[in-house]
């Protein structure tokens, strides 16, 4: 449990960490954000099929496969539900922030919200990790999503402050939803460990969340201002990383 929870606070606080690099480096080119951005992905694709997607299959048995594919789709599907109710980081930072000068109360908590509520999943992801009992397998999968948040903690740093909100503000703001993380972290532990049964879907589950992530929100953002080949090589890089990780830990 200690583990879990050190593991817990470690997925939250690389948002925050990323958000400190964001202070320090306000005018982050796009080429390099992008570059970081696109080799989390590829350690989140990597993490999502490895340590979440084929162990859901191996655990569930004679009818794995179907329970498998259908977490992968449920899992997708409640990210797309909420993604069209509450527009995530790469919407928001174009429209609803930067293109106010001077941000009221009610846009610098819908784009809190926004990435606080997108990050619930991820946290679950980590933690239902720790509930196949393979400890190497769950530190992969949260050091993939954690390597995520960093450039997700750098980029919402810039568009707050540009909104006019103050930097303590900006910082607590982003400490939130980091927070955000810690918990989901502790549902996804604790749903699995109370009971196991659910553990093929869940793992399924949340293989889904982070395809969902990385094909919608992840690549399309790397994608956007023209360095496509370097962001599929780092995307690689990324991938090929966790794959030799999980090769020699495994």
């Amino acid at each position: 449990m200690n583990l879990v929870l050190i593991t817990a606070l470690g997925v939250g606080g690389a948002t925050v960490f990323g958000s400190l690099i964001g202070f320090i480096f306000k005018k982050m080119s796009h080429k390099f954000s992008d570059l970081i951005l696109s080799f989390a992905a590829g350690v989140m694709l990597a993490a999502a099929v490895l340590g979440l997607i084929m162990p859901s299959v191996e655990y569930g048995g004679k009818f794995g496969l179907v329970i498998t594919v259908a977490g992968i789709f449920v899992g997708a599907v409640c990210l797309n539900l909420i993604d069209k109710l509450v527009p995530h980081l790469h919407r928001l930072v174009g429209s609803e922030i930067e293109s106010h000068n001077n941000a009221n109360l009610s846009k610098v908590l819908l784009f809190v919200t926004a990435i606080a509520i997108h990050n619930l999943p991820e946290g679950i992801a980590a933690g239902v990790g720790f509930g196949s009992g393979d400890t190497t397998q769950a530190l992969i999968i949260a050091g993939g999503i954690a390597l995520q948040n960093i450039p997700e903690g750098m980029v919402i740093i810039a568009p707050m402050l540009a909104a006019g909100v103050t930097p303590k503000k900006t910082f607590i703001c982003a400490m939130a939803t980091g927070l955000v993380e810690v918990v989901g972290t502790l549902i996804g532990y604790f749903a699995v460990s109370v009971s196991q049964a659910i553990l093929p879907f869940a793992l399924a589950f949340a293989g889904g969340t982070m395809l969902y992530v990385i094909s919608d929100e992840m690549i399309p953002e790397t994608h956007a201002h023209g360095g496509e080949r370097g962001a599929t090589y780092a995307l690689l890089a990324g991938f090929c990383v966790m794959l030799v990780t999980d090769v020699l830990l495994g």
